[in-house]
C-alpha cells in the first residue's frame, strides 16, 4: 500500500492540537492596518480553532489527522 500524501497547501495553514482540533491564523492582519484598531490587530494575532464541521473536512486533507 502506497504512502498517503498530505495536501500541502492544507498543512501550511492548519495545526492539529493533542486533542485533534484544528488550529488556524486568522486573516486581515497582513496590510491596510492603520484602519484597524490595536485591540483588533492584538485579537487577530491569536490562534482560532475551527468549527468541528470544517476541522472534519481539512482532517482529510492531513493524512495524520
Amino acid at each position: 500500500m502506497p504512502k498517503i500524501k498530505t495536501h500541502k497547501s492544507a498543512a501550511k495553514r492548519y495545526k492539529l492540537t493533542g486533542s485533534g482540533k484544528v488550529r488556524y491564523k486568522k486573516q486581515g492582519l497582513r496590510h491596510i492596518l492603520t484602519k484597524k484598531s490595536a485591540k483588533r490587530k492584538r485579537r487577530l494575532r491569536l490562534p482560532a480553532l475551527l468549527s468541528q464541521v470544517e476541522a472534519k473536512r481539512v482532517r482529510r486533507l492531513l493524512p495524520h489527522g
